[in-house]
């Protein structure tokens, strides 16, 4: 027999893990700190698993992650079931949390986001995040999709295919002339890089193709945390880098960025990957999301 998961040991366990201690837990459902521990006991107990690890604040083990993705979108059945039988107690909206790129933030996500219906009423909370490291917020439950990398599902999610986001590496006319004199090849690694943060690897893996692994990108880096930052950092000579297609066309146009290498742009293909429910809500954020990339990605 497999054991039944009881609700209210089921919610006590996410509400420990949003509020992060059991003290903070159990003011949030207006019982004792010992009932809230007993509650998440008994649920360990039951599945025969450590679900959670005893630190300030707490923190999810693996078999915990998938309780809480579960408390997660019960939840989230729950409120939408409530709304088409016409039982809510508000007329709140529904909150869709999705986890998402820099770059997508920056050149086409947002557009989608104004195609939503306005019925259901929503509200989007965004979290940014590298694409290879999205899916790790949706296998943990934290958000209910992601624009992913990774075309592999996490547990419990579907996958479709968004296209192809493309890079072309540039950096301002005066940084060429002052850094990258003669072949490329030989220049660029050891030309001053502009990076997004210590996980980005773009620029490496472009130096590492163009020299067939015998080299990554400069030591010399800058890292600046911000798309737009990032790309004025390229134009203003900080550094060279990887930029998005569609922040690279107008400043090549102008005159304030130089393609380093024609003809041979990066492409990054990218994923939806969302939790499968029956969610009108999830489903009208798909739907424009899709319909954006189709129009802003490449193919």
């Amino acid at each position: 027999m497999i054991p039944e998961l009881p609700l209210d040991q089921v919610r006590t366990l996410l509400a420990v893990v949003d509020e992060g201690t059991f003290d903070a837990a159990a003011a949030a459902l207006h019982v004792t700190p010992s009932a809230v521990s007993q509650r998440v006991k008994a649920l360990e107990q039951r599945t025969g698993r450590v679900l959670l690890v005893r630190t300030k604040p707490v923190r999810t083990t693996e078999s915990g992650e998938v309780v809480v993705r579960f408390a997660r979108q019960l939840a989230r059945l729950e409120q939408d079931a409530y709304a088409e039988l016409g039982l809510s107690t508000d007329d709140g909206p529904t909150r869709v949390s999705v986890a998402v790129n820099a770059d997508s933030l920056a050149t086409w996500f947002l557009a989608a986001l104004t195609r939503v219906p306005d019925r259901p009423r929503i509200c989007f909370e965004l979290r940014r995040e590298d694409e290879t490291r999205t899916a790790t917020l949706l296998r943990d439950g934290r958000v209910m999709a992601a624009v992913t990398s990774s075309p592999e599902p996490v547990a419990g999610c579907s996958v479709r295919a968004l296209g192809k986001l493309r890079y072309l590496a540039a950096a301002g006319p005066a940084f060429v002339e002052r850094h990258l004199d003669g072949p490329l090849a030989q220049a660029l690694p050891a030309a001053p890089v502009v990076t997004f943060d210590r996980s980005d690897d773009h620029q490496d893996a472009f130096v590492r193709e163009l020299t067939r692994g015998r080299s990554g990108a400069s030591a010399v880096r800058h890292a600046v945390p911000t798309s737009e930052g990032f790309v004025e950092s390229v134009a203003l000579g900080l550094g060279w880098g990887m930029v998005p297609e569609t922040q690279a066309e107008p400043l090549l146009r102008a005159g304030r960025l130089v393609e380093l290498a024609p003809g041979r742009p990066v492409d990054v293909p990218l994923y939806w990957q969302q939790w499968k429910l029956d969610s009108p809500a999830l489903a009208a954020v798909a739907d424009v999301v899709l319909d954006a990339a189709a129009e802003a990605l490449r193919a």
